[in-house]
């Protein structure tokens, strides 16, 4: 397994999920449930964002080819899109590409299972996820790094279930400087890989710039 793909590949998927400042949001939208009612609502983000994160790897390249779009191109508006999401994690707000309008989030509060819309789409499988999920699976050659890609879904989603599941116990422990902290410190990192991922896609849309 290439193991520096898959740490690349698990950061980015990390920042931009973000289990940790997403607490508070399942918390939230949960508060009304017992623990067995948190747990279930826990399994369906698990089971949902696992189909769903399959689905974009899978046909990622097919969508882009439906629409005649080159790899690069997307990669730059990826990796634009990707650089906004992080600025306002630094800042400390939410993004209403992945967070929702605050119409929409009067509407989350509303819903019986909020365990697929919105805690997975588009909390944690929004526009940014997406773009990371196409962008890397574009760059993946070979068995090794297959493999590294496919691990580091399935350790972003193990994580954040596990997070999920432990949600009441996670919630008690951890105060909101915790949050704050973690949540800018992913949003630096997000940046950084956003950074790459536009001057990657500059030089080869642009060879003068290499």
């Amino acid at each position: 397994m290439d193991v520096a793909f898959f740490l690349k590949l698990f950061a980015a998927l990390f920042a931009i999920m973000n289990p940790i400042a997403n607490l508070p949001v399942f918390l939230s939208l949960t508060d009304d449930r017992d623990t067995a009612g948190q747990r279930a609502i826990a399994l369906t983000v698990i089971a949902s964002l696992a189909v769903g994160t399959v689905l974009v790897a899978l046909a990622g390249e097919a969508i882009l080819n439906l629409f005649g779009l080159s790899v690069d191109s997307f990669r730059l508006a990826g990796g634009l899109l990707i650089l906004l999401i992080a600025l306002k994690m630094v800042s400390g707000e939410q993004s209403k590409s992945h967070s929702g309008t605050d119409q929409e989030k009067e509407h989350h509060e509303t819903l019986d299972n909020p365990g697929i819309y919105p805690l997975t789409v588009p909390l944690l499988l929004g526009p940014g996820t997406i773009s990371t999920l196409i962008i890397f699976r574009q760059q993946t050659h070979g068995a090794e790094q297959m493999i590294a890609y496919a691990a580091a879904i399935a350790a972003s989603v193990v994580l954040l279930g596990t997070t999920f599941l432990a949600a009441p116990w996670l919630g008690q422990k951890l105060g909101q400087t915790a949050t704050s902290i973690m949540s800018r410190l992913m949003g630096m990192i997000l940046a950084a890989i956003a950074m790459e991922m536009m001057t990657s896609s500059l030089k080869a849309l642009l060879p003068g710039l290499a």
